[in-house]
């Protein structure tokens, strides 16, 4: 299972051992990369054309930067590509700004900026945009109960936000957008994954508004972060020594990703996009069973019930959008309907294969699954080191 892994150009991996071939019925030379900082599960390389995505004299801006994504990616940003011109922290949370600043800071790096602003206020957000090339949009309103609770309150910032970074975008010269999406917004059965299909939408649609600017939006699909905030894995970890674990079901599945992941994937992203794709990739399920016993194997397995907005499994690719889906090594790209071009040219120039009509990417149908011994060492690797049974 490939995993999207880049060498900086700076050389910011100058330990991993690095080696040069050229594949089979290929021209073009490629690299490898060991030692990535990737699942267990998956092969240590991915191979990738000598065209490297060069974020270095870039103007950077990441929506909801204080969240997990957004310091993760502003950490790899600053790592592999040290001479970024500019990476502004938006965010309304001036508390975790300050916390952030401890680490990031002026001093050490002098490309970082944090602005306070919310995506809903679109003058704010536009003012923010002056002179940035690319839009990194994090920001988003993600707990479902809170959205079923607060419906406008979700709607305003994952709808209305995501048309204020579209204008924006278009009326302050940026050239790449990348919004990130959930797997929640394929086939949504509650508020935050319809709100995140609408902002899918808004994003793939804003390619043909663009006019004659120099801009591309794309969108990048993935499940579960692995530890993230509300996650149930770090849940799991606070409830463990209470002696019964709450199961929502014993089959329940669900999609997962690491943060390190989940920022290749943007990378990967504004390396090729053409504009109107999104991106989905290619990741391991896990059973929520699995992980209680993972975590607390002791403990007591209590079902408690699917509470209200949840799927029993998630899906990433649905029946219907695989008319529009190409498979390539390391993702699935769904193509936008009304592009200018076509997912035939598509699969054409990126060497991928259309899917079959009714393919879907369900999380309980997976090929790909997280073992609990699997489920241990990303606990170990991604939440907290000193886990142990």
């Amino acid at each position: 299972m490939p995993i999207f892994s880049y060498l900086s150009k700076n050389n910011a991996f100058s330990s991993c051992k690095i080696a040069t071939f050229a594949p089979k019925n290929k021209t073009n030379k490629l690299f490898v990369l060991f030692g990535a900082v990737i699942c267990p599960i998956f092969a240590q390389f991915i191979t990738y054309n000598v065209n490297m995505l060069d974020l270095n004299g870039k103007s950077i801006l990441v929506t909801g930067g204080t969240g997990s994504f957004g310091k993760k990616f502003v950490e790899m940003t600053f790592a592999r590509f040290p001479q970024v011109k500019r990476l502004v922290v938006y965010s309304r949370d001036e508390l975790k700004q300050f916390e952030m600043s401890q680490h990031f800071s002026a001093q050490r790096y002098p490309a970082i900026r944090y602005f306070i602003g919310d995506i809903r206020d679109g003058e704010r957000f536009k003012r923010a945009c002056e002179g940035i090339d690319i839009i990194i949009h994090a920001a988003a309103l993600k707990q479902v109960p809170a959205a079923e609770y607060n419906p406008m309150e979700c709607i305003k910032t994952n709808v209305i936000g995501a048309e204020n970074v579209i204008n924006a975008a278009l009326d302050s010269g940026v050239k790449q957008v990348v919004a990130l999406s959930t797997d929640k917004a394929a086939a949504p059965i509650n508020l935050y994954g319809a709100t995140k299909l609408c902002s899918d939408k808004l994003f793939v649609a804003a390619n043909n508004m663009k006019g004659s600017r120099d801009v591309r939006f794309s969108v990048v699909r993935y499940g579960n972060v692995i530890g993230s905030r509300g996650s149930v894995i770090p849940f799991f970890l606070a409830k463990r020594n209470e002696g019964t674990l709450p199961i929502t079901h014993p089959d329940m599945t669900r999609f997962n990703i690491s943060l390190e992941e989940g920022v290749e994937l943007v990378m990967y992203a504004l390396e090729h996009q053409w504009g109107g794709e999104l991106y989905v990739p290619k990741i391991p399920s896990y059973r929520i069973t699995d992980v209680a016993t993972a975590i607390a194997p002791h403990c007591k397995q209590e079902v408690v019930g699917i509470r209200p907005g949840e799927k029993l499994h998630e899906d990433l690719i649905t029946e219907s959008d695989s008319l529009n889906t190409v498979e390539l090594d390391t993702c699935y790209v769904i193509c936008p309907a009304t592009a200018r071009w076509t997912r035939e040219e598509y699969a054409e120039k990126r060497n991928g294969a259309l899917v079959p009509f009714g393919f879907t990417y369900n999380s309980g149908r997976n090929t790909e699954w997280l073992t609990i011994d699997d489920l241990r060492q990303q606990i170990v690797k991604h939440i907290d080191p000193t886990f142990s049974l």
